[in-house]
């Protein structure tokens, strides 16, 4: 697995480097050639802040934690995306109903529920063209954390959802 490393207001240690290497290296039974990781590290208000992607023919699983210790950190970051790759992988072989491999875990002490939660609820609904501060205005007078709209300005839909530092995120869709 190619291992890239960022740093973003911290600055990473060759040591880190190593044990990070070698950790992320024990998932490589999990995927086959290809597989890249990028380790994101950061620090912001004196916690350290750990970001692992790891991309393969086009899953991407996704680990982000935060701690006093960047090492500690990769010990509650890595049992995470075992669990996610074992699920996929579960859900990969009862779709071809085959019998799962028997893979010894690498960083979970036991078998992660694997059943996924089912669709209870259906939505459908028009969307109309709104301006992002409508779309603001909508979000704040219904109470919730997202909103979905077609952009007047792009013509595009959009996403618009209120992060945990009271901030807009906005995610334009393509097709």
């Amino acid at each position: 697995m190619k291992v890239t490393f960022v740093e973003k207001k911290y600055k990473i240690a060759k040591r880190f480097k190593d044990v990070m290497t070698e950790k992320l290296s024990r998932l490589d039974k999990y995927f086959g050639e290809g597989a890249t990781a990028r380790v994101v590290c950061s620090r912001q208000n004196k916690i350290d802040k750990l970001e692992i992607n790891i991309t393969n023919k086009g899953l991407l699983f996704r680990s982000e934690v935060s701690g006093q210790n960047m090492y500690e950190n990769i010990d509650l970051a890595l049992p995470k995306l075992e669990k996610q790759i074992v699920r996929n992988r579960e859900k990969v072989t009862q779709s071809k109903r085959s019998a799962p491999k028997n893979v010894g875990f690498e960083f979970l002490e036991e078998v992660p529920d694997l059943k996924l939660p089912e669709i209870y609820k259906k939505k459908t609904f028009e969307l109309d063209p709104i301006m992002v501060d409508e779309a603001k205005d909508a979000i704040e007078r219904l109470g919730h954390t997202f909103y979905i709209f077609l952009n007047a300005e792009t013509g595009k839909v959009n996403v618009l959802y209120r992060r945990s530092d009271k901030k807009y995120g906005l995610i334009e869709v393509n097709f």
